[in-house]
């Protein structure tokens, strides 16, 4: 606890919000000071734009963003940094992907597979391309624990399908899919996987030549770093085959008054404009941040948080939980009664903070044939004694307590 404690040190949002239970990390972490640090020096001693820059300051810059971009491929075991595109984030890099790639590799009655627990980021642009390429998307089906089901993903592999598409654990059901296994599969058909790993990379080890992925895309805002950066891998072979979304200054090596133009080599011809240069800079930090406490401490420290959540949680007879099988720091439930929004406000005025709603997954929340959850998402910052907390406003979140805060509180306003 000790260690645990001086963690928390750390991080300024935790001692200057010391009321507040901070259980939302899936939507995005909490931030070390070091990381603050590095983006105020980034300001205050080299606020200088990178790339073609012939003087010292500009120079540095380069330096430390190539250095943050060679980190980035360590950290994911990648082959080489140039298969590491810096993008504003998860949502950016798989758009790209099935927009710029995927769209240009289908025909007409081709096949792309997904599921129904999959964010809104990747459902919607495959959505979209099926559409205009007149091609089919296929949900492959789930297993009681919410993984993909192998079986089904073998049975529905064809010459058809060009691409299976797919989160590395979803962000509302905790399950972690067996990518390594999809790859060996899917690969027998020369077909592509895309993994959404938003909600992996900053829970547990990634290997992605292990994973043997083509694609796999994550955000730097939920692994302790800044909002607006994203990292988007590929293997060389689908980044020289996918097109830029955004063209412009920086990702061209010559253009002609012909309409003539050339683009430069991946990573850079996906790197159009100023990069978010003090969120590569701090990211970088991020990284380190993360490596010296260890991911695989970081991922055994969740689950005995989420084990010792769910033995409190599941005795009380007012809760219904939703995943009780996930092996990751991440739960869904509803309070009996209650609409997902209005338990909420009851989790708020308690000093708690989670999320609720569909999670941008309303395929997957139609299934629990609800309107919308409420999702606790656990990080190495937080603590067993926050979690009693928890349990103890878990157990006064009756429907008549809830209603009647709700109903105080909005007399309240209307009186004011």
């Amino acid at each position: 606890m000790d260690a645990i404690e001086q963690i928390r040190r750390d991080f300024p949002m935790i001692g200057n919000n010391e009321n507040v239970i901070y259980f939302d990390n899936a939507a995005t972490s909490l931030k070390p000071k070091c990381v603050i640090d590095k983006i105020v020096e980034y300001y205050e001693n080299y606020s200088v734009n990178a790339g073609r820059g012939s003087y010292d300051i500009s120079l540095l810059l380069d330096d430390k963003i190539e250095s943050c971009r060679r980190h980035v491929s360590n950290f994911i075991n990648a082959s080489s940094e140039n298969e590491i595109v810096f993008t504003s984030g998860t949502t950016e890099g798989l758009n790209l992907v099935v927009k710029g790639y995927l769209e240009n590799q289908l025909q007409e009655g081709d096949i792309i597979l997904t599921t129904k627990a999959e964010h809104a980021s990747l459902l919607l642009p495959l959505m979209s391309i099926c559409k205009n390429k007149k091609a089919i998307l296929k949900y492959v089906s789930l297993n009681k624990n919410g993984t993909l089901n192998l079986e089904h993903l073998k049975d529905s592999m064809n010459e058809k399908v060009k691409a299976v598409v797919i989160s590395h654990i979803s962000n509302v059901i905790g399950a972690i899919n067996p990518i390594k296994e999809i790859s060996n599969i899917v690969h027998k058909y020369s077909a592509v996987v895309i993994v959404d790993g938003a909600q992996s990379a900053p829970h547990i080890k990634i290997d992605v030549r292990d994973l043997d992925c083509d694609v796999f895309a994550f955000s730097a805002h939920k692994m302790c770093g800044p909002t607006g950066l994203g990292i988007l891998y590929g293997k060389m072979d689908v980044l020289n085959k996918t097109q830029p979304l955004i063209v412009g200054g920086g990702n061209n090596v010559n253009y002609f008054s012909d309409g003539q133009y050339f683009f430069k080599n991946a990573p850079y011809k996906f790197e159009s404009g100023t990069l978010p240069l003090a969120q590569i800079i701090a990211f970088d930090t991020s990284l380190a941040y993360l490596e010296k406490i260890g991911i695989n401490i970081i991922s055994e420290y969740e689950i005995e948080l989420k084990d010792y959540l769910i033995s409190r949680l599941k005795i009380l007879k007012n809760i219904e939980i939703y995943n009780l099988a996930a092996n990751t720091g991440l739960l869904t439930f509803n309070i009996k009664g209650v609409y997902g929004s209005d338990a909420g406000k009851w989790f708020n005025a308690n000093g708690i903070a989670v999320r609720t709603g569909q999670h941008c997954t309303r395929l997957l929340i139609d299934e629990f044939q609800t309107d919308s959850t409420i999702r606790v998402s656990l990080y190495f910052y937080n603590t067993f004694e926050e979690i009693d907390k928890f349990i103890e406003v878990c157990r006064r979140a009756t429907r008549d307590n809830i209603y009647n805060l709700i109903f105080n509180n909005s007399k309240e306003n209307k009186n004011v």
